[in-house]
């Protein structure tokens, strides 16, 4: 159905109707012509509201078009990334195969290397180089105080870097004074496992011995200037093996750790041998754990036999003022026990914490004592020697950076039975008991830095008593693994 429109209509009845036309009033034409004028605006205004939805309908077209766009690329973009990172990390695991599988290059093998300086100052009363433990047979080892004065302590050089993924190599150096001069010795030289199954690591090379507590720490890492009394009689200050060392630690709650070592002993309570086979043998075992928060323990049984031929040492003189030459062949037979207590509010040991610490040792000889009694001529008795030593120290941090301790050591030299020989032949061997007390206060301005004094009162030597003073720095330089527990 067809609509005429108002203009159209209007001229038609105009022409068909002139009279009617003629006849209308002006004020009809006026009338006409606004209600078409209201009309025409009418459908304007709907025209360009029209036009102006279209355009914006437009405009949001073309962004989402661009948005959709845009997402599209970066989700593109984040493909590649992600398909670039995984070649990457296939090709940085292939390389690592590949380096653990070869032997490293120069530029590759990148050790782990430290430096500790260890300097004193002392002052004594009596003359260090006549140092002697009275009632045990000398140990040969560095047992006597340094020279008076200023003197080098026992620094250390050390390196250490993983082989690969199977070994471990380490190297420690001790740089030391010996009559004014400079000497290196190697103190460690080893290699260990990593990543044996079951909680293994075996070790071969030079090492210090498992046995103990303080026997597995380095000079730098004692809470004192110098070794208890009991290692110095026993050991000559420290057991160190030339061999092999077996550790398992079980997979247990408790930390529990067992081990065994085959060595050489050639070095006191050992000595020098010219033959196959192993002269030493330790077997330990640690055990330990936390009370709560704020507390840690751990004890030790340790065990050492080794079987010493011709193991020298020196005592008295003859007519002419020639030092006497004994020696003892036998078996020897070390029993250690060890316990240390940590205590540290809440577990924070950098402001205040406590460290309690001993050791027992007991030693069983048996064998022959090869006597000089001056000239050529020799004897020979059947010996036992049954000896025994402890000592027990506690440190206390009262505040960060600052520390004091005590110590004391005590040793039994009980009575020797020296057989058909006369014990008042051997001054040395003759029965006493040595003891020291000793006190100090430290100060660490950090983990690398530490300056000590102690003071202390030795009586190793029967009937002469030691005042001594010591003055001690400490620093370390490069790289430096944690200490141990």
């Amino acid at each position: 159905m067809s609509y005429l429109r108002p203009g159209a209509l209007c001229v038609a009845l105009a022409a068909a109707f002139p009279a009617v036309a003629t006849a209308a009033s002006d004020a009809d034409l006026k009338q006409l012509r606004q209600q078409l004028k209201e009309l025409r605006d009418s459908y304007q205004q709907r025209i360009e509201a029209l036009e102006r939805r279209l355009a914006e309908t437009e405009q949001r077209a073309a962004g989402a078009a661009t948005a959709a766009a845009a997402a599209g690329s970066t989700a593109s973009t984040a493909v590649q990334s992600v398909a670039k990172v995984e070649a990457r990390a296939a090709e940085a695991q292939a390389t690592a195969d590949r380096v653990a599988r070869r032997p490293a290059s120069e530029s590759a093998f990148n050790p782990s290397v430290s430096l500790i300086i260890d300097s004193k100052f002392t002052r004594f009363q009596r003359d260090p180089s006549a140092y002697r433990i009275d009632g045990f047979i000398p140990s040969g080892g560095e047992v006597g105080p340094p020279r008076k004065g200023f003197s080098l302590g026992e620094s250390e050089l050390a390196f250490s870097a993983n082989v690969d993924h199977l070994f471990r190599a380490n190297a420690r150096f001790a740089l030391a004074e010996d009559d004014g001069e400079g000497v290196v010795e190697v103190e460690e030289v080893n290699v260990e496992t990593l990543g044996l199954t079951s909680g293994l690591k075996v070790k071969a090379g030079r090492f210090l011995s498992g046995v103990g507590y303080l026997n597995q720490q380095h000079p730098h890492e004692w809470d004192f200037a110098d070794a208890p009394l009991a290692y110095k009689a026993f050991f000559g200050y420290r057991l160190q093996n030339d061999g092999v060392q077996l550790r398992w630690v079980a997979p247990t709650d408790l930390f529990l750790e067992l081990g065994t070592e085959v060595a050489s002993g050639q070095k006191f309570p050992g000595a020098e041998r010219n033959r196959n086979g192993a002269g030493l043998w330790t077997a330990f075992a640690h055990l330990g754990g936390d009370i709560g928060t704020s507390s840690a323990w751990q004890v030790g049984l340790s065990h050492v036999r080794t079987n010493p031929r011709e193991r020298g040492f020196e005592d008295g003189a003859d007519a002419t003022g020639t030092a006497l030459a004994h020696s003892f062949s036998g078996r020897s037979q070390t029993w250690i026990a060890d316990f240390v207590y940590k205590w540290a509010p809440n577990g924070n040991s950098s402001v205040t914490n406590l460290k309690v610490q001993g050791e027992y040792f007991q030693r069983r000889e048996t064998g022959d004592l090869n006597y000089d009694v001056g000239g050529l001529a020799e004897a020979t008795s059947a010996a036992r020697f049954r000896q025994s030593g402890s000592y027990l120290q506690a440190v206390y941090q009262f505040m960060p950076h600052w520390r004091v301790g005590v110590r004391g050591d005590w040793l039994r030299s009980g009575t020797a039975d020296l057989g058909s020989l006369d014990p008042a032949g051997l001054p040395l061997l003759a029965a006493y008991n040595p003891s020291r007390q000793s006190a100090m206060v430290d100060w660490s301005p950090s983990e690398f830095s530490r300056l000590r004094l102690q003071l202390a009162r030795d009586k190793s030597r029967n009937g002469e008593s030691d005042n001594q003073v010591w003055l001690q720095y400490i620093m370390s330089l490069g790289a430096h693994g944690a200490h141990k527990f």
